[in-house]
């Protein structure tokens, strides 16, 4: 059953309001919500959504929302998960903005930082186990795994140029595929 544009904002608005550590920490979060709570997509789709976010620019979060609003009811239901996803954090900082500098030295806030920063990290890990039987299993996943990692992690080049590499390469590869020219 299709959700209600209301439906669709609540579940960004949670979101939004109970992710700490910017974008990447919501696409497990995002991910839950989407395919295990509501199932609104499949692992499959959501893996599809992901990629196609990252090769955009903006805030992932933000792309993954707009993107994921869109597949499941069109132009508005990608405008309800905007807004959904960005309110909170939009309220949170007007807030913080009143009182950034009675705030900004104290040790509970500095603490509270250093806590939510290794939750972020698991909250990726587990998204990247849930993701990862999505991925197809053969050589040219693999190669192309690995030199992302080589590329991003030893040799510290920007992302975006190799996300467009492997978009290319993943091009070139079902055009050899279906026996089709470049």
């Amino acid at each position: 059953m299709k959700p209600s544009l209301w439906q669709l904002f609540q579940i960004f608005f949670r979101v939004g309001a109970f992710t700490f550590g910017g974008g990447y920490a919501m696409v497990p979060i995002i991910q839950k919500e989407l395919v295990d709570r509501a199932h609104l997509m499949s692992n499959e789709d959501f893996l599809d959504t992901l990629a196609v976010c990252q090769s955009l620019p903006g805030a992932i979060a933000v792309n993954v929302s707009t993107y994921a609003g869109y597949q499941i009811a069109g132009k508005k239901g990608a405008a309800a998960c905007v807004l959904g996803t960005v309110s909170p954090s939009f309220f949170a900082i007007l807030i913080i903005a009143q009182f950034y500098q009675q705030i900004r030295n104290m040790a509970f806030m500095q603490q509270f930082f250093l806590g939510v920063r290794p939750a972020i990290v698991a909250l990726l890990i587990v998204s990247l186990m849930k993701l990862y039987p999505s991925v197809p299993k053969n050589p040219f996943s693999y190669a192309i795994s690995a030199i992302t990692l080589i590329l991003l992690h030893l040799l510290g080049l920007h992302p975006i140029p190799i996300i467009i590499g492997c978009m290319v390469s993943g091009y070139i590869s079902e055009r050899i595929k279906e026996g089709k020219t470049v």
